[in-house]
């Protein structure tokens, strides 16, 4: 059995909560830009004055319109700055807000508004609206809805005038470390999602800690991030109090067609991904520049930027890819760079593994990926690379207050300040869940012998095929969908005599790659079937191959006539891959790999 501890860099307290740091921010320097809005195509910046402001005003609002303590209010928006200023007025009146994801079907809305007892809920626009009342008359307990499109933030917040500030003050100071903070489902990859309770200490005293321990990266003069990824999620809520807690300027951006645009305007300094965003910044830039016809010089400098990476973990880069690396850096590097603000120099990456290839391609053109490791039950972060001490291909070390454990089955174990106290109204998950003080996380990793940690694969995926052969699909599964052909992949074979895939085809990638690979008049819709095409994927697959030993590699794969995504249920919202679904609804597809 390995373990790992990291102390927290703070004293411990009781004392304090999520609702007060709008207030110590604006006490501690009122004037200074916290937030920028984007307003059509310009930024307008808000103080932490301002925002403490906001908040205040719609927590008295919410007061106003009954909202006791401890009751659960929903919040189902894109990512926007009101749903940050909705998450701290709900903390601030001693309510528990609930997200919901808001690609979320009725039937989900109407599960987690039922099973958290919502008494209200905040939603963005008319759809949004629309899929709650599908089922209001089901939910008896809901009182209210709010629609942020329909100006009921600003109503709410003038209805508050009336609230005295004495009593919003007694609302903040009954709150400690210990009272709920927040109810988050989770992504649902099996069965119904349960609700992940989570105290206003789970969220605080890790950000606290956090933000001294990388402080480099949220510390720095002029530190910001764009926060595009869904506050429904976890790892964006942790972002977003992590931002609050040491004053980075954030912004909010919900459109992910035009993030390149929100990035060079925004320029931020960090940013947080999951892998899948590094993967087609990288599968772009390589299909623009070989449409371009400089597809060698960009090889040459992706080489080079590997190689210059891999040099510094060595401890000496040699003075001739020092020469060809600081060429790259102004004919390449300065470029993705730019297309990303021209400021950012961290990124921070969670969700699933990254990938070494990506993780040195990144840091060699100067954008150093923190890759990080947690879950919905561990308020997001558990372990994370720091700046000082990081090693590509593991997700780090612990975080202050966090315990590591690697039991015997090699199932990785956590305890400490981030793990939440149980899931909402089902005590036997619980149970089954914390064991001794440690939560079972069913993912499966090592420890190396300074304490990084590496994850090796899910306990709940792991094949075994009819041989007896124990295989973890992640390994082969990141490694395919790193192609830029390939949009999806899942690795299949329990119980089977070989491991086979079933892979989908990117079709935004694919006019791009088609142009560069003689095919400009094949349709999408005929290239799975193209022999170009299944050559290309099959120099894929013998690819992935390498990094496994035989009796683990796939044997055959097919490509589906479809893609894996988030609308037609295979994917969760933070782009988990359903595998239960996917062999649900592809049963024949998988049978035929292995001859019916």
């Amino acid at each position: 059995m390995q373990e790992m501890s990291m102390p927290l860099v703070l004293p411990e307290t009781s004392s304090g909560s999520l609702a007060d740091l709008p207030g110590r921010q604006a006490s501690a320097n009122p004037g200074k830009v916290t937030f920028s809005v984007r307003s059509g195509s310009e930024w307008t910046d808000v103080t932490a004055a301002t925002f403490a402001a906001d908040v205040a005003a719609l927590a008295k609002g919410l007061m106003a319109a009954g909202i006791a303590p401890g009751e659960a209010v929903g919040i189902m928006s894109r990512t926007r700055y009101e749903w940050t200023v909705a998450d701290f007025a709900l903390w601030s009146a001693g309510a528990v807000p609930v997200p919901i994801y808001e690609t979320s079907s009725p039937d989900q809305v109407e599960w987690i508004l039922a099973d958290s007892a919502a008494v209200a809920v905040i939603v963005e626009d008319a759809a949004h609206l629309a899929a709650v009342e599908a089922s209001r008359s089901r939910l008896p307990g809901l009182r209210e809805v709010w629609v942020i499109g329909q100006g009921d933030i600003d109503s709410l917040s003038q209805d508050g005038d009336d609230v005295d500030d004495a009593d919003l003050a007694a609302r903040r100071s009954a709150l400690q470390r210990d009272s709920l903070a927040t109810i988050i489902y989770t992504s649902g990859t099996t069965g119904r999602p349960k609700g992940v309770e989570l105290t206003h200490g789970n969220f605080l005293t890790l950000a606290e800690n956090t933000s001294e321990e990388i402080a480099e990266v949220v510390k720095g003069q002029g530190a910001s991030t764009l926060l595009f990824l869904p506050l429904a999620h976890v790892f964006a809520r942790f972002i977003e109090v992590l931002a609050v807690t040491a004053g980075v300027r954030m912004g909010h951006s919900s459109d992910l067609k035009a993030l390149l645009d929100d990035f060079a305007t925004f320029k931020p300094t960090f940013v947080l991904a999951v892998p899948r965003v590094f993967e087609k910044i990288y599968n772009s830039a390589e299909a623009k520049a070989e449409a371009g016809g400089k597809g060698k010089i960009f090889a040459g400098a992706t080489a080079a930027a590997i190689a210059w990476s891999q040099a510094r973990d060595s401890g000496a880069v040699p003075l001739g890819l020092r020469v060809r690396h600081a060429v790259f850096d102004k004919l390449v590097y300065a470029k993705l760079r730019d297309a990303m603000g021209g400021e950012i120099q961290y990124a921070v990456s969670g969700g699933a593994p990254l990938g070494t290839r990506l993780g040195h391609f990144f840091r060699g053109i100067g954008v150093t990926i923190l890759e990080g490791y947690g879950l919905t039950e561990t308020t997001a972060p558990a372990t994370v690379n720091r700046p000082s001490a990081m090693r590509i291909g593991s997700v780090g070390l612990p975080l202050p207050g966090v315990d590591v454990r690697i039991a015997d089955d090699g199932e990785i174990l956590l305890r400490g300040v981030n793990v939440f106290r149980g899931y909402h109204a089902n005590d036997e998950a619980t149970a089954s869940s914390i064991q001794d003080g440690w939560f079972r996380t069913g993912d499966i990793g090592e420890l190396d012998h300074d304490g990084f940690l590496r994850i090796t694969g899910r306990k709940k995926e792991i094949l075994v095929t009819a041989g007896g052969k124990n295989v973890a699909p992640a390994v082969l599964e990141d490694a395919l969908r790193a192609h830029p052909l390939i949009s999806q992949c899942v690795v299949v074979g329990d119980g089977k005599p070989f491991i086979a895939a079933l892979v989908t085809l990117d079709a935004d990638m694919y006019p791009g790659w088609a142009a560069n690979n003689g095919m400009q008049g094949v349709p999408f819709a005929a290239a799975r079937a193209h022999e170009t095409v299944l050559a290309e994927v099959q120099k894929a697959v013998d690819a992935a191959n390498t990094a496994v030993s035989k009796a683990e590699s796939i044997r055959k794969f097919g490509i589906l006539d479809g893609d894996f995504t988030l609308e037609s249920g295979h994917l969760t919202p933070s782009l988990k891959l359903k595998r239960n679904i996917v062999m649900r609804d592809f049963e024949d597809e998988v049978d035929a790999l292995y001859g019916g």
